[in-house]
This record gives C-alpha cells, sequence and structure tokens, in this order.
C-alpha cells in the first residue's frame, strides 16, 4: 500500500478515524493521504501531520489511486458526478454510504471504474476496525488492493451485498452498542462501590479479554460462559436477572429496529 496514494472524500467522523487508523497503523505514508472537507480549517490537526487536506474533491481524486467515499447518502450520486471526469479505469471507488447499492454507485462513476462497498466502523482509528466488503464480481482482480487497505486497519470480511445492511448494524452500529454496555456496566461497578475512573477501566478491561476469548479459540460464547457459571452460584444469578428484565431480547430487538430503519431509506 506504500505506493498507493489514498482520497478520502469527507472529512467527518468516519473520513477523520480512516485517516487516524492509516497514520497509527503506518499503512501508508502521510503524504500518500488526501483528505476533503469544505471547511479546510477543522482538519488543521491532519495538515500538521503532513497529510494533504483540501476543500476540492475533483484535484483529490485526481491525485490519487484509491478513492474513500465517506459521505452522507444524500451526497453520494452528487460528487460522484462531480468528480467523474477525474475518474478511469485506473482509479478504485470504495464507498462508505449505507443504503447506495452498487449498481447506483457504479453508474454514476462509469461502468469502467472499479467500484467497492465497505463497511468500517469507527475502531479504525486504532488499526481495529472490522471492515465488510461487497463487490461485483468483475472487479475480483481489485480484490486484494482494497483487502490489503482494510486489513491493515483491523479485520476484513467479504460478504454478499445484500448484506451490507445488516454489516452495517452489526459491526458499525455495534460499536455503540457495546459502549452502551460498557457504561451500564460501569454505572453498576460505581454503585456497588469502585469510583468511576476504576469501574471503567475494568469494565474496558472484562471486554476485551472476553472478545479476545472468543476471536483466538473460536468457541461460541455460551462455552466460555459455562466456565464461570457454577451451580447456584453468583454469576448465573446476574445472568439470569438480566435475561427476566430482557437484556438479550433488548439487544436483539435494537439491532433488529435500525436494521429496519436502513431499509426504510432505502
Amino acid at each position: 500500500m506504500n505506493e498507493k496514494k489514498v482520497a478520502i472524500i469527507g472529512g467527518g467522523n468516519l473520513g477523520s478515524a480512516l485517516v487516524e487508523g492509516i497514520l497509527h497503523t503506518q499503512t501508508m505514508a502521510a503524504e500518500n493521504v488526501y483528505i476533503t472537507r469544505r471547511r479546510t480549517h477543522l482538519l488543521d490537526h491532519l495538515k500538521e501531520r503532513k497529510v494533504n487536506v483540501l476543500s476540492s474533491n475533483v484535484d483529490a481524486v485526481a491525485a490519487c489511486d484509491i478513492i474513500i467515499l465517506a459521505i452522507k447518502p444524500y451526497q453520494v450520486i452528487d460528487v460522484l458526478q462531480e468528480v467523474k471526469g477525474a475518474l478511469n479505469s485506473g482509479k478504485i471507488v470504495v464507498s462508505f454510504v449505507a443504503g447506495v447499492n452498487l449498481a447506483e454507485l457504479q453508474k454514476a462513476a462509469g461502468t469502467e471504474v472499479p467500484v467497492f462497498r465497505a463497511m468500517p466502523n469507527t475502531a479504525i482509528a486504532l488499526g481495529e476496525s472490522m471492515t465488510c466488503i461487497a463487490f461485483d464480481k468483475k472487479w475480483s482482480d481489485k480484490q486484494d488492493i482494497v483487502e490489503s487497505l482494510f486489513n491493515g486497519l483491523g479485520s476484513t470480511a467479504i460478504i454478499n451485498e445484500e448484506l451490507m445492511a445488516a454489516a452495517t448494524v452489526l459491526g458499525s452500529c455495534g460499536i455503540a452498542f457495546a459502549l452502551r454496555f460498557m457504561r451500564a456496566a460501569t454505572q453498576g461497578g460505581i454503585e456497588i462501590g469502585f469510583s468511576a475512573e476504576m469501574a471503567q477501566f475494568i469494565t474496558a478491561q472484562t471486554m476485551k479479554g472476553a472478545s479476545e476469548l472468543i476471536l483466538k479459540s473460536g468457541h461460541h460464547p455460551e462455552r466460555e460462559i459455562d466456565k464461570v457459571t457454577t451451580p447456584m452460584g453468583i454469576t448465573i444469578s446476574g445472568l439470569n436477572e438480566m435475561e427476566h428484565q430482557g437484556f438479550s431480547s433488548s439487544l436483539i430487538q435494537g439491532l433488529v429496529t435500525s436494521y429496519k430503519k436502513i431499509d426504510k431509506k432505502k
């Protein structure tokens, strides 16, 4: 990836997080990263780190090999039409935009331009994103380039495009859902005696450990739960009370509600 140049169109939260991740992981040199925003002064912190900060989408696209669209759904077609003259078969367009399918993106970009969809999450800033990628099989020869970029920023999964809405909810919205659990657990920790700072630290490290148990072992979560639930023990008592209060059900319903919201926007 060091030989490639990437343009991030849209310097909002996700676009900026992507740049932070590239710099943090040293996936490519700062001089090879371009990011656009109308109010460029809001990205001065990136400019100070030698990232190219521009107000012109066209100039950024013209200079780069990989074009990342980190903008709102209502903007994406207009932006692609704006930069179409700077696109060609040697460039790759990757859209982070939810709810705009490959066919729409391809039509706006031009039939000769490789187009991919990707859905990362904000942990990309630390090189810990879960990024789901979808593309038309005719662009399979470009798959390694796109995967290489995002594998340097976390983990990737190639999925069918019809699952992109689900990937948005589980992987991208999922960050917020996990953090809400962390907040609740921290509040509970305060109630049972810890300071806010210590409760948050213990909760965060415990969540990290739980994730690593699953990622490295490949076990089903219940298998690891069984290891800490003894007959008539305190863990099973707490788990059962959470289930009585609708813990799993409310989480599942939250995921489904977010998914339906995406579906309505199509």
